[in-house]
């Protein structure tokens, strides 16, 4: 899976509650009309700017609070390819790969605002073209690369049944 697009910049310790604001649970039946307020309390612009394959990036502990499984969700159905981030909320990590969005872990230090960026997740290599450095990452485990190949778990399950994990 090869991605490229810019970078949206957050900080560290990025929580459920800043990616899909409680607020907004009545929403849940609605996902294109949540996708509207994704992140919007960590950056007002995010929701209304991003363009399909851009990229979240973070420091250290996004998605960390609650188990909202909708956070990945939105994330993903706002267009973004995929989150970078320093390191993730367990529970946050899982559900990402459960719903069919990719996360890497890798030292995002020099990555500035709008920067373009190509990432070659099967290889373990993020290039910042805007900079001209890259980074190496351990890449995914093979499983969890089916599963996001296939679109998440249940269009995974749905594919292969649940004795294939």
């Amino acid at each position: 899976m090869k991605f490229r697009g810019r970078a949206w910049l957050f900080g560290d310790d990025v929580s459920t509650d800043l990616i899909f604001p409680g607020r907004y649970v009545h929403l849940l039946s609605n996902i294109p009309e949540l996708v509207k307020h994704t992140l919007e309390d960590a950056r007002a612009d995010y929701a209304s700017g991003v363009k399909p394959g851009d990229f979240v990036v973070a420091g250290k502990n996004f998605g960390m609070g609650s188990s909202r499984e909708q956070a990945a969700t939105i994330i993903k159905q706002s267009g973004a390819c995929t989150v970078i981030a320093k390191s993730f909320a367990r529970i946050f990590f899982r559900n990402s790969i459960n719903n069919g969005l990719p996360l890497v872990e890798v030292d995002t230090s020099g990555i500035e605002e709008q920067d373009e960026l190509e990432l070659d997740l099967n290889a373990g290599v993020l290039k910042n073209l805007t900079r001209g450095f890259e980074r190496r990452f351990a890449p995914l485990p093979p499983i969890m690369t089916e599963i996001l190949n296939d679109g998440g778990l249940v269009p995974h399950i749905k594919k292969h049944g649940d004795f294939h994990l």
